[in-house]
């Protein structure tokens, strides 16, 4: 069964939390947390590049000389793609790089990030995460007393005292627990969770 260390708001370790094992216990499937960030990264594209073909680059109406008896080989715009100035040949239009992926996988994804982080200790579990006040300075004490790092907070709810004082600390995250992101887990060595927010994943994602 794996385990988690539990910290009280300030950074004081009061204990240990037993995981959900198939949440937290599995063993980890590469290809569809590969496949799950590959996604991510596919619909958080703009596609907005765009390059003219031959037939929208202006000029190029006259041909720049006759078919034959110049020694020189045959041309009939300036705007061929051979030519300065001239269009692309298979000029990127706008266009949306969304897909989608079936549920089952992004699940399977997700209980193999949390698998992995709680196989490498990185879970970190703070007994009533909130703040009294807008304040920066005590997240960063906070986070710096469990050694979190770049890390993912999770908690129940929209905790607002919370967002504002992350939201300026480089490499901290905020999220709800019922809307977990893979690629953000990936991409942070910690995830620090509200044991309430705890119970919530547990449930949501069973």
């Amino acid at each position: 069964m794996p385990k988690a260390n539990v910290y009280d708001v300030t950074g004081v370790q009061t204990g240990e939390i037993e995981l959900n094992e198939a949440i937290f216990g599995i063993e980890p499937n590469e290809t569809a947390v590969h496949a799950v960030v590959k996604n991510h990264l596919a619909n958080c594209r703009q596609g907005t590049q765009s390059a003219l073909t031959r037939a929208e680059v202006s000029g190029g109406g006259k041909k720049p000389w006759r078919q034959k008896g110049t020694g020189r080989a045959r041309q009939g715009s300036t705007r061929s793609p051979q030519w300065t100035h001239g269009g692309i040949v298979f000029a990127p239009k706008p266009r949306s790089y969304r897909y989608t992926l079936n549920k089952k996988l992004k699940r399977l994804a997700l209980k193999s990030v949390l698998s992995d982080k709680a196989a490498n200790g990185n879970v970190i579990v703070i007994d009533g995460l909130d703040l009294a006040e807008v304040k920066t300075k005590s997240m960063v004490k906070l986070l710096d007393a469990v050694k979190a790092g770049k890390s993912v907070v999770v908690t129940d709810g929209v905790k607002k005292n919370v967002v504002l004082s992350s939201r300026n600390i480089p490499g901290v995250i905020t999220t709800p627990a019922n809307i977990l992101s893979v690629y953000d887990i990936v991409n942070a060595k910690s995830l620090v969770v509200d044991k309430a927010a705890l119970a919530t994943i547990e449930e949501v994602y069973q």
